[in-house]
């Protein structure tokens, strides 16, 4: 019996025919098993590539998707600003509960600011003008200053996060180096 099963075998084995089926069925399957591996490994990346994006997605519109209720407050934060810089000391006097409420008005819109990531971009005159934050509204040549440094303010500029919100807008020394 122990010659019977070995004799087809050794058949099989000897078949070149046979054996040539056999390798070319294993190299089939190693390139399908390959090929299927490869899917595999593109699609695991590509899940992982969604998600990442998906996070960064949701960290943006975390941090940034209140931008433009941000932006239409500005003009609020510039106006009670301009109102207490113009009052002087006679209305100060005669209207202080007034001109107490709008600075409390201020300082807590300042603290809501402050709260959501948006920070106030205050230069002052003698800095040197920096283009990723300040906006140059006019040029002067105005003696005793340097050639790029900002002479005036006009408004602030305000950044939410790493974001500029709007540049501070100022004026620029153009005077000419000596």
């Amino acid at each position: 019996m122990t010659e019977q099963n070995e004799q087809p075998m050794d058949e099989f084995v000897d078949d070149p025919l046979a054996q040539t089926e056999t390798d070319d069925e294993i190299a089939r399957l190693t390139a399908e098993r390959d090929e299927l591996r490869d899917k595999w490994m593109r699609a695991l990346a590509d899940a992982e590539n969604a998600r990442k994006r998906a996070e960064k997605d949701r960290r943006d519109a975390e941090n940034y998707g209140g931008s433009r209720l941000a932006r239409d407050l500005l003009p609020v934060h510039d106006a009670l600003t301009r109102a207490l810089d113009a009052a002087t000391e006679d209305q100060r006097a005669a209207a202080s509960a007034l001109i107490e409420g709008v600075e409390l008005t201020l300082r807590e819109l300042s603290n809501v600011f402050t709260k959501h990531g948006i920070a106030i971009i205050r230069p002052e005159p003698g800095e040197k003008f920096d283009p990723t934050v300040h906006e140059a509204m006019f040029e002067a040549p105005v003696p005793g200053t340097q050639a790029g440094n900002i002479i005036q303010v006009m408004d602030n500029g305000f950044q939410l996060h790493d974001r500029l919100l709007r540049p501070a807008k100022v004026g620029v020394s153009s005077t000419p180096a000596n």
